[in-house]
């Protein structure tokens, strides 16, 4: 599915937007009983050396927001049992278990012609009004424009006050600030779950000594295993948001990791959760 690409933001918003829905045959499993649709996803145009999980990540919610367009998605599982190949779109087949007048549910199955790359267990919710409450630290100032970090997989602004490439060891704790350019609201959730897996694997590695997630592939091996999202209220991604994060365990040859994200007035809009594989080389 060849695209022309003018720059990676640009890139990135073309993938978030999938071809079709495509309905299932007659008689299978898109019966009456199990509604299923399936949608086409290109892939980014990237130098990386498989599919980048967070497109992946970015393309379940777009497809299960296309099914049940009047409720947003509230969680997101994924697992992740293969890496997937950047030289072919992945085929999203989602079904419908269930939906009422305020929640869904659905499951989505990515695939290649290699076999299933992910699966992904959606719930979605009728937005209401209720009770609020929150009891997490608030953000801290924005760091200035001199504490901008580079970060080839994220293609808009990037700030941090920590240093998350360090190769002398400290706590296993890490904050992001991220801003898009102006985006329509509707792309928030897949833009922020885009952005949460990528430096959960890094924030693993600042409790040891000696490496970084720069050392990737040559002192260390890692693939993402699971991920999940849990999105708490509306928010856009073109205002500042920090995305918070830490890792209580390294053991077992796998990293696990947890993060909120914040906007800047200190508003918790969401939290996620990865488990990775990470083997050290000898």
């Amino acid at each position: 599915m060849p695209t022309s690409v003018t720059d990676p933001w640009s890139d990135l918003l073309a993938c978030l937007e999938l071809d079709g829905p495509e309905p299932a045959p007659e008689g299978g499993p898109g019966s009456a009983a199990a509604p299923t649709a399936q949608f086409a996803g290109r892939n980014q145009r990237l130098t990386y050396h498989r599919l980048f999980g967070g497109q992946l990540l970015a393309q379940f919610v777009r497809a299960a927001g296309a099914v049940c367009p009047d409720k947003a998605v509230k969680s997101l599982h994924v697992l992740f049992p293969r890496a997937g190949g950047s030289d072919e779109p992945v085929r999203y087949e989602v079904e419908r278990h269930h939906e009422g007048r305020a929640f869904a549910t659905v499951t989505i199955t990515a695939r290649q012609e290699a076999g299933v790359i992910a699966t992904a267990s959606v719930s979605m919710h009728a937005r209401e009004d209720g009770a609020e409450h929150q009891a997490v630290p608030g953000a801290p100032p924005l760091p200035g424009a001199e504490r901008e970090v580079k970060l080839d997989l994220l293609p808009f602004e990037t700030r941090s006050a920590g240093e998350l490439d360090a190769r002398t060891a400290g706590p296993p704790e890490y904050e992001l600030w991220m801003r898009t350019p102006e985006v329509a609201p509707e792309l928030a959730p897949a833009l922020a779950a885009y952005a949460t897996d990528l430096t959960l694997i890094g924030t693993a590695l600042r409790a040891l000594d000696g490496v970084s997630q720069n050392d990737a592939g040559k002192a260390f091996a890692s693939a993402v295993t699971s991920h999940s999202l849990w999105f708490h209220r509306p928010f856009r991604t073109d205002d500042w948001l920090l995305l918070r994060q830490h890792s209580p365990i390294l053991a077992h040859g796998r990293c696990f990791g947890r993060g909120d994200v914040l906007t800047a007035d200190g508003s918790l809009v969401a939290s996620y959760a990865q488990e990775a594989l990470l083997r050290l080389k000898d």
